[in-house]
C-alpha cells in the first residue's frame, strides 16, 4: 500500500451515524482535505519521523476541516513553513470559513513545532464524532466506532514502520493497549493538560 492509496481507503469508508467522514465526496471540500492529507503524509514519509502521536478522533475546529489531525485551518500556515518549495501547498478550505483555531492543536504545535523531524500526527479513530443534529460540536468516540480505526493505524504504521507510538489521551493509550501496540502514554493537552503534554514531550525529544 502507498500513500494514495491510504488516502482513498479513508474517502472511500462509511462512517457510523453521527460521523462525519472528512475525506468522503459528498462532504464539502473533501478533495482539499484529501489533498492536505496525501501531501503532509508524502511530506513525512521523506522526513522519516521518529514518533507517531496518536489522539482520540478529528474535532470540528480542526481535522475535520483541514484533513490533518490535531490541525486547524491557523496551523495550516504553521505547517507549511516547514515544507520545501517543491512541495504543493496546503489547500484553506472553507466549510465553516469562521472557524481558524482549535485549543489542542494550538497547544500541540506550540509543543512540536521546533521538532526535527517533527512527529507524525494520527488518531486512533480517523472520523469526526459529533453530538446528534449537531455537526458543529465534538463527542468521545464509542468503543463500537474506536475498533474501525484500527486497520488505518495498522496501514498507517506500515507506511511509517521506524516510528515510536505515543499515545495521546486515555482513549487513545487503552485502544492502543487492547490492539496490543506498544506505546508510551502521555497527557492529552485539553480540560487543563497542557502543562503536563508538554512537559512529557520534552521527555521525548
Amino acid at each position: 500500500m502507498n500513500i494514495a492509496e491510504f488516502v482513498h481507503g479513508l474517502a472511500t469508508a462509511v462512517p457510523p451515524p453521527n460521523c462525519a467522514n472528512p475525506y468522503a465526496d459528498e462532504r464539502p471540500f473533501a478533495s482539499e482535505r484529501r489533498h492536505n492529507l496525501q501531501t503532509y503524509l508524502s511530506w513525512m514519509a521523506q522526513q522519516q519521523p521518529k514518533y507517531l502521536l496518536v489522539g482520540e478522533a478529528p474535532g470540528y475546529r480542526g481535522c475535520r476541516l483541514t484533513g490533518i489531525p490535531f490541525t486547524s485551518p491557523h496551523h495550516l500556515h504553521t505547517l507549511a513553513t516547514h515544507l520545501p518549495t517543491e512541495y504543493t501547498k496546503f489547500q484553506h478550505p472553507a466549510e465553516w470559513p469562521d472557524i481558524q483555531r482549535e485549543a489542542s492543536a494550538t497547544i500541540v504545535w506550540r509543543s512540536i513545532g521546533s521538532w526535527e523531524p517533527l512527529p507524525l500526527l494520527w488518531n486512533i479513530f480517523p472520523f469526526h464524532p459529533y453530538q446528534p443534529d449537531q455537526s458543529q460540536s465534538n463527542r468521545t468516540p464509542k468503543a463500537s466506532e474506536i475498533v474501525l480505526g484500527r486497520p488505518f493505524l495498522h496501514q498507517l504504521r506500515q507506511l511509517f514502520p521506524q516510528t515510536a507510538v505515543v499515545a495521546v489521551g486515555q482513549k487513545a493509550a487503552i485502544a492502543l493497549t487492547k490492539w496490543e501496540v506498544a506505546h508510551t502514554a502521555v497527557r492529552h493537552p485539553s480540560h487543563g493538560g497542557a502543562k503536563q503534554f508538554q512537559q512529557a514531550l520534552n521527555r521525548l525529544k
